[in-house]
């Protein structure tokens, strides 16, 4: 029996998922959360085979809750569902430690055969986007400035924004807020941004903000 965990913000989302896995023998949810601290706590409390999770949550979420989660000892295997689809997203998450990547617009039984690869120790990454990452890594350096950005540089940035502040980032990551500063001054010379709210216009022209 593979034991899940389910994180999406929601609700009929989790429900529709639940309602899959409920005929599907071998599956089994024993847990679900609505942002990442939900996350977080569940896993402390409930042991899973698999997390399936969404990128996007209230709180702690995408590339620094999966850094986060793969800290820990006995982590389980995290299999990203998620509505996102650009490049960037996709290596950004594995790189963090994710075990697959798959968009929301797939089939079910591709959803199903994901959870049985990841579960038993494999990798999956949706295949539409798998051909596109071998065909573009050939040319890393003709893509869009952000795809040039760390993990943890992409993360701040989406925080950045969002409107939080560099305090606010620094208690989230829990780190100094000179390192924040460091990492925002790179990006922002990587994006070759002055300021803000040029980091707000070249994330809405380039579609990063959900």
């Amino acid at each position: 029996m593979i034991r899940i965990l389910v994180a999406d913000d929601h609700a009929i989302m989790r429900e529709g998922i639940k309602q899959l896995f409920a005929l599907e023998p071998g599956i089994e949810v024993v847990g679900e959360a609505a942002n990442g601290g939900d996350v977080l706590a569940a896993l402390r409390r409930t042991p899973v085979d698999l997390l399936l999770l969404d990128m996007s949550m209230p709180g702690i979420s995408g590339v620094d809750l999966i850094e986060h989660i793969r800290a820990r000892e006995a982590a389980p295997p995290i299999l990203v569902l998620s509505m996102h689809s650009e490049l960037h997203f996709v290596r950004y998450t594995l790189k963090a430690g994710a075990a697959g990547y798959l968009t929301k617009d797939n089939q079910p039984q591709t959803l199903l055969a994901a959870i049985r690869k990841v579960a038993a120790g494999g990798r999956f990454i949706d295949p539409q986007l798998a051909e596109h990452m071998v065909f573009d890594a050939g040319e890393p350096l003709q893509g869009a400035p952000h795809e040039r950005l760390s993990a943890r540089e992409f993360a701040i940035f989406r925080l950045l924004v969002r409107g939080h502040g560099v305090n606010e980032i620094a208690a989230e990551f829990a780190i100094s807020n000179k390192t924040v500063s460091t990492h925002k001054a790179r990006l922002m010379q990587k994006l070759n941004c002055r300021n803000n709210a040029q980091l707000v216009r070249y994330a809405v022209s380039h579609q990063l903000i959900d």
